[in-house]
């Protein structure tokens, strides 16, 4: 049988093996990558294809350049990056800092419709993870999240699971890339109003958002249902 060569552009293909050391633990946050030359000798590739390689994580927030200093592996459990599909805001403009009140974890078999958002096949288990979030001790968000199990393998007998799913994933050695959300204006089902201390009926905003990792593969898929008490607003960044 012929020998089969990749498409891939090799740049892209340099970008993947580095992800790779960054995603299994062998490059940690924080970490110093080998400079350009050094990693250009190590694939035996050009300089030039290992800095558009460099480029495509840095665009994805996995490195950092500073001048005169190197490049280094971000954290993802940072702030800046774990807050970062956090989109409500107070009326001041900042984002609403919130209190895990109520948890719930468990695990089954995904239903048609996660399978449907997660790309699952019908026969796979899910973790489901519920909570509320608390403002000033007043519910904010009723927060339902579902994660294929084998993503996340023994979620269920943690002790404290972080609930931004760019921390937790990062745990499990996933790279989060991007999120899809669909946002709309939904009437408040019974349980939904009364979690929220709201009157059946209530209009609540509601958030459908599905993460994927740098790799496409769909990582959670997430629904929250939001109550405004003081002026706050859903913030989107274009650019």
């Amino acid at each position: 049988m012929g020998r089969r060569f990749s498409t891939r552009p090799l740049y892209l293909r340099i970008r993947d093996a580095l992800v790779e050391r960054v995603s299994s633990g062998e490059w940690k946050p924080g970490a110093t990558l080998p400079n350009e030359g050094q990693l250009a000798r190590a694939f035996g590739v050009s300089v030039g294809t290992v800095r558009k390689a460099l480029d495509c994580m840095e665009a994805d927030r996995l490195l950092s350049r500073r001048q005169g200093r190197g490049t280094f592996v971000r954290d993802h459990a940072s702030d800046e990056l774990a807050g970062r599909f956090d989109n409500i805001r107070a009326a001041d403009g900042e984002p609403i800092e919130t209190d895990i009140g109520e948890t719930e974890i468990s695990e089954g078999a995904a239903s048609r419709l996660e399978c449907e958002r997660l790309a699952l096949p019908l026969s796979h288990r899910v973790y489901r993870i519920h909570r509320v979030h608390l403002c000033n001790g007043r519910p904010l968000l009723v927060d339902d999240a579902s994660m294929p199990a084998e993503l996340f393998p023994g979620l269920a007998e943690n002790d404290q699971v972080p609930h931004r799913i760019v921390v937790l994933a990062q745990r499990y050695g996933l790279l989060l890339g991007r999120a899809e959300e669909r946002v709309s204006v939904v009437v408040a089902e019974a349980a939904i109003a009364a979690a929220l201390g709201l009157a059946a009926g209530s209009p609540v905003l509601r958030l459908d958002r599905v993460a994927f990792a740098l790799d496409g593969r769909r990582v959670e898929w997430r629904v929250r249902y939001c109550h405004f008490a003081a002026g706050g607003y859903y913030l989107v960044t274009m650019r």
